[in-house]
């Protein structure tokens, strides 16, 4: 056994496809979705529970998936990559990957890794500061997490900003951030938010909340739709005051890839 094959982790899926989200959106990508999330978020759509294994889709948009058990070995998923050729990066993902840094250090790969967090583990984001050459990091807003109360706020708040300041851009890497926003979303709730990370990364990414259930392709937007467009376009219009926003939505749900 190898001596990195003594860390291992549990992982949910292991795939190519390109990437749906942010300024890097179409670059073709590796994608390790791994379990487990210290978080709780209101508009989440992805189930964090560890399952007994991963499915791995081989050869990338087949839909055919080979089960292999978990936990994963560095080496088990460091030869599932492999076979993908012509790789931007590898996303690197969840539930949040952070939790599994240790493991994420010990990795050997010849692409880049693109990490995509929530930005809450500052101790863990340590880990990777020489690590990842990408980070997409969310800025949760208080109002989108599940029972927190006034002090646990702060801490999220405190612990997003070390986050962004530990994976900052530099040379070699890139870091952007990315805010889900709605109709409800309010300037004055942003605006600390990106004021505190502008500093640290490239730009920022309004992304708007995509109601699960919701058949993002239907081109007539409701009422409350249309509201949600009027607002975020306000609020890009504000933080371009103090950083490059761009309004980014999820292109991969709008083509049905993983």
């Amino acid at each position: 056994m190898a001596a990195s094959d003594s860390v291992s982790a549990p992982i949910r899926e292991v795939f190519c496809s390109v990437q749906g989200e942010g300024p890097y959106v179409g670059a073709r990508q590796a994608f390790v979705r791994f379990s487990g999330c210290n978080l709780n978020c209101n508009y989440c759509d992805t189930d964090f529970s560890n399952p007994g294994t991963c499915n791995y889709e081989q050869v990338e948009g087949s839909g055919i998936f080979e089960k292999i058990k978990n936990p994963v070995s560095i080496s088990q998923l460091e030869s599932m990559i492999r076979p993908f050729n012509k790789l931007h990066s590898v996303s690197l993902t969840g539930g949040e990957p952070l939790m599994h840094a240790d493991f994420i250090e010990k990795l050997n790969l010849t692409s880049p890794l693109y990490l995509e967090s929530n930005m809450t583990l500052p101790e863990q984001a340590r880990k990777l500061t020489e690590k990842v050459a990408y980070v997409s990091g969310d800025f949760k807003l208080p109002d989108s997490l599940r029972g927190i109360g006034a002090e646990a706020r702060e801490t999220h708040m405190e612990n997003t900003v070390e986050c962004f300041k530990l994976l900052r851009k530099n040379h070699s890497r890139d870091c952007f951030c990315k805010i889900v926003v709605d109709s409800s979303t309010e300037l004055e709730t942003v605006t600390p938010a990106v004021e505190s990370i502008a500093p640290y990364v490239s730009c920022v990414i309004l992304q708007p909340e995509t109601p699960i259930g919701r058949d993002v392709t239907n081109p007539r937007p409701s009422r409350s739709i249309q509201a949600s467009v009027q607002n975020i376009m306000e609020l890009q219009k504000s933080l371009l005051e103090i950083i490059d926003t761009r309004v980014i939505p999820q292109t991969h749900r709008m083509w049905g890839c993983l």
